[in-house]
């Protein structure tokens, strides 16, 4: 299965890219469609309300069409609406474009890290994000080197699209890979893969606690990445161009937080890696309280995507360790599309919050967050630990 899961890994580069490079470029963007500075934040919710969508319905779109398809599809999805932000010339066209790109992300999201979780072991699944972050990372970048031209943001954009539809071309070839390793192709009775609906995943023991953890992991990450420019630009006087590498070193940031955390969780747990990480978030939005140089500030949001690391991918691989492999699909599902509603709650609502007083509540926005995600967290440990000794 070894080149099967090189074929996810680039999978992941492709869901990386798309996720950093609106709010990397948002300062130039909205100029040049005449939108405020808080309209990204609206965007992003749809972008993210599409992927709540495909999250609540991958456990039966895999059920039925299986994931290599689901995941082919995704991506295709995904690189035609980045096609056609290069060609965007009014604010509602971000909008409209936003309902394919998030419904493309969610379902090929689900149905990868729940496979990953079943098949492969937890070193696989910090890389497996460690990858998504090589994409989170090069899409700020790549917009980047067009960012000093005119109208440039749409050559980046044409860039990534091209990227995207050269590995839809990848994934069609090579999709007998997949022949007796899905679920849906391997011939297992749906008694031992239970295709449970949301509602019933929901009222599992332990499930609502979990899908708190993450909500404010996804409002922790997805604000950072989304609002880090704006800030560095809007309260510290960054060129934007600077800043645009800033937003990309927060994603290198988890990037090799997810390398390293991939050798980490060989000998420590996945509860050790997550506590780990929550209290990094937490120096780093200190961090950005504190009155230092603004390069040093800077670095704090690249603490913060160093600690993100190991969170999302240990929570993802624990899932079928605490709620059993039979069900792990329906809940994986409820995971993502509970972290997207995170984000898609968390970003807008910073940016109103921003629009009503300043951009500098950003770092105590941030703080909030993490500690919510740590409490949470630690009680969920604590209940899971406590029906280990009641068993």
């Amino acid at each position: 299965m070894t080149t099967l899961l090189i074929i996810i890994y680039i999978a992941f580069i492709s869901l990386g890219l798309p996720d950093s490079i609106l709010g990397s470029v948002w300062p130039v963007i909205r100029l040049d469609v005449s939108a405020p500075v808080s309209l990204v934040g609206y965007v992003a919710m749809t972008v993210s309300a599409g992927t709540v969508v495909s999250s609540l319905l991958s456990n039966r779109l895999v059920a039925r069409f299986g994931t290599a398809k689901v995941t082919v599809t995704s991506v295709a999805m995904t690189a035609l609406a980045l096609l056609g932000y290069s060609f965007v010339g009014h604010a509602a066209f971000l909008f409209l474009l936003a309902i394919p790109l998030g419904l493309g992300a969610g379902s090929v999201d689900a149905a990868l890290n729940n496979f990953v979780a079943l098949h492969y072991k937890s070193m696989h699944m910090n890389w497996l994000h460690c990858f998504w972050g090589v994409g989170a990372t090069a899409g700020p970048i790549i917009m980047s080197l067009f960012l000093g031209r005119a109208s440039g943001w749409r050559t980046g954009y044409i860039v990534i699209a091209a990227l995207q539809f050269v590995l839809v071309v990848v994934l069609l070839a090579t999709m007998k890979l997949w022949d007796g390793k899905d679920v849906r192709t391997s011939g297992v009775e749906n008694e031992e893969h239970k295709v449970l609906t949301n509602k019933e995943a929901l009222g599992l023991p332990n499930v609502k606690l979990a899908l708190i953890s993450f909500i404010f992991f996804s409002v922790t990450e997805a604000t950072t990445g989304l609002w880090s420019s704006s800030y560095l630009v809007g309260v510290e006087g960054m060129a934007a161009t600077t800043a645009a590498r800033w937003t990309a070193s927060f994603y290198a940031g988890i990037t090799l937080g997810r390398l390293l955390s991939g050798f980490l969780s060989i000998k420590v747990a996945n509860t050790v890696l997550i506590r780990i990480g929550q209290l990094v978030c937490v120096a780093g939005a200190l961090l950005l309280l504190l009155p230092v140089p603004v390069m040093v500030s800077a670095l704090g949001f690249v603490i913060i995507g160093l600690g993100t690391a190991p969170i999302f991918p240990a929570m993802l691989h624990e899932t079928p360790v605490r709620f059993g492999s039979t069900v792990s699909g329906a809940i994986m599902g409820l995971q993502m599309a509970f972290a997207y509603i995170g984000g898609t709650l968390g970003s807008p609502l910073f940016g109103a919050l921003a629009s009503l007083t300043s951009l500098k509540l950003l770092p105590f926005f941030l703080l909030a967050a993490a500690l919510t995600m740590l409490v949470a967290s630690e009680l969920m440990n604590k209940r899971m630990a406590a029906r280990e000794k009641s068993l």
